[in-house]
């Protein structure tokens, strides 16, 4: 089959490791063709190019400023995107007779792209909700129902509903997922929505000791403390100011030590509270490489999600994913409307406390120090392999092929 992949991701290359670059590899393995489309934002000063590796063929495609820039420039870049993607189809991939269009949220402004090469080539569509917009922007206060604001929400809503509607498969990150589209899409019949997670090439990245005591030497981690890693985005979704009253109730805890690596609008106000109180606990780092990212999971104890506990949808961080291939039990502190706090504590390996009181944090944290992590991490580890496997949500896709 030709397999057309539609992307805000930037990646220029399928050998890069993420869930989309995976999941696209497993189809390769398949014997499928992939062709990609995904941006290269203006300000990496680069034009439209073809990236071709053997039977993968990536059209990096120049567009405005989409990631970490103001939400007014990230707004109309966005709605461009579509003509943009339009346009480099028809030109590039004019040729070419797909059968499958695999696309992701976000955005939810692909509908016309993927109408247009749905009806001129009659191919399936699938769609990997990986984000329920505008309703997400909603719950965190940077939308709403009414007013300006309210205009922009219906814009968008009427977007989402049309993506849905075009679909002929929505694939959702979970069963919480599922419910909430289909209470709040009442037109979408049950039959075309169905779970597939997300999903990566599993590997074991866990190291043994004497390489584990090496890395936290290298970062200055302390050798004899049980370590908590953040690793992801540091932006609104995550509830920051409850991560920081979180870390508060710690920062006198000898026992424990903070590690956090990652980027996002949030960044600096986790650096400036460090620094503020001269917090020793803690070690802040911007994103690291790949293999070294994996490498410091590994050296860890623990892996931590956060989410703003204002969500009424059920995110499913992807950063899961890393911590279990890292054999790492994982502490969640979320929303009620997700349930990727169900599934770790059901599973057993990790802990779940709602992300709006700071002590339920402290308990978990020395829940978590007392409990044994390696045969918690074992079941994480053994998890991975059995449900969020790219070969697992590969047959999920073909079987509606």
């Amino acid at each position: 089959m030709n397999i057309l992949f539609l992307t805000l991701v930037d990646f220029a290359s399928v050998e890069e490791r993420n869930i989309y670059t995976d999941l696209l590899r497993q189809f390769l393995r398949n014997g499928h063709k992939v062709y990609a489309i995904s941006p290269v934002e203006r300000k990496k000063k680069q034009g439209t190019h073809l990236v071709s590796e053997q039977n993968c063929n990536i059209l990096k495609l120049k567009t405005g400023n989409i990631q970490k820039t103001n939400i007014f420039e990230k707004g109309i870049s966005t709605l461009c995107i579509e003509s943009q993607f339009m346009m480099a189809i028809r030109k590039y991939f004019g040729n070419v007779k797909f059968d499958l269009i695999l696309y992701s949220t976000p955005p939810i402004t692909f509908c016309k792209v993927i109408q247009y090469v749905k009806k001129r080539d009659r191919a399936k569509t699938y769609l990997l909700l990986k984000d329920i917009f505008p309703q997400n922007a909603v719950d965190i206060g940077l939308l709403c129902k009414k007013g300006i604001k309210g205009g922009v929400y219906k814009y968008f809503r009427n977007k989402e509903k049309r993506l849905y509607e075009i679909s002929d498969t929505i694939g959702c990150m979970s069963d919480a997922n599922v419910k909430y589209i289909l209470k709040h899409n009442q037109e979408i019949h049950s039959s075309k929505i169905e779970v597939c997670p997300n999903s990566i090439n599993v590997a074991d990245v866990s190291i043994n000791t004497e390489e584990r005591l090496k890395i936290r030497k290298k970062y200055n981690i302390p050798e004899n403390k049980t370590v908590f890693v953040y690793g992801g985005n540091l932006g609104k979704p995550q509830g920051i100011e409850f991560m920081l009253k979180c870390l508060h109730t710690q920062r006198k805890n000898a026992n424990v030590y903070f590690l956090i690596i990652g980027d996002g609008t949030e960044y600096e106000r986790i650096q400036y509270y460090v620094e503020k109180y001269k917090i020793k606990n803690i070690s802040l780092h911007r994103w690291l490489p790949k293999e070294d990212y994996d490498k410091v999971l590994a050296a860890c104890d623990v892996g931590m999600i956060f989410l703003d506990h204002r969500f009424t949808i059920p995110n499913f961080p992807s950063r899961l994913l890393g911590y279990m291939g890292a054999k790492l039990p994982v502490l969640a502190v979320t929303d009620k409307a997700t349930d990727i706090g169900k599934i770790i504590v059901d599973n057993g390996f990790g802990w779940w406390c709602e992300s709006n009181i700071a002590a339920g944090f402290a308990r978990k944290i020395l829940e978590a120090c007392r409990d044994d992590k390696e045969i918690m991490g074992s079941k994480a580890y053994n998890y991975l392999k059995d449900n969020y496997s790219t070969e697992t949500a590969y047959k999920i896709i073909m079987r509606r092929m």
